[in-house]
């Protein structure tokens, strides 16, 4: 049986790929078990392809754990869907922020105690990025 991480994460990917395909895009969800790309994407001529990794809280959040690798992940063609959802609000209209690779690379903050560690990025460190697929070119 899945666990409720396990299920947001698909909730996420496949809420993500509905908005890419809304916005006019060609989205394929990849193999869960594919390191750093939940979504590969492209704009209708395939001019444009891009990588999608996404990461989904439960509920509206002040970050999102991204993982050690997204110091490594970087790339033109590598973006972050960082999404929450907003079951106390709306749970039809997550919010969706779109921040490139690198600046999700630039943004990662460590934490690490005695018993855990974690990689983590802060809304207030990309709220300029809420809503912005422009990064993924025209569709």
């Amino acid at each position: 049986m899945a666990s409720i991480q396990q299920m947001t994460g698909m909730r996420g990917v496949y809420l993500v790929a509905a908005e890419l395909s809304r916005l006019g895009f060609i989205a394929s969800p990849t193999s869960r078990s594919a390191i750093g790309a939940d979504i590969l994407v492209t704009d209708q001529s395939c001019k444009n392809a891009f990588s999608i990794q996404v990461k989904t809280n439960r509920k509206k959040a002040g970050f999102w754990l991204v993982g050690k690798k997204a110091k490594e992940l970087v790339s033109e063609s590598h973006v972050y869907s960082l999404v929450n959802l907003r079951p106390d609000l709306d749970p039809e209209i997550p919010d969706y922020y779109i921040v490139p690779s690198k600046v999700v690379a630039e943004k990662l903050v460590h934490d690490k105690n005695r018993r855990s560690e974690w990689y983590s990025v802060f809304v207030k460190d990309v709220a300029t990025y809420k809503d912005a697929w422009s990064i993924l070119g025209g569709s």
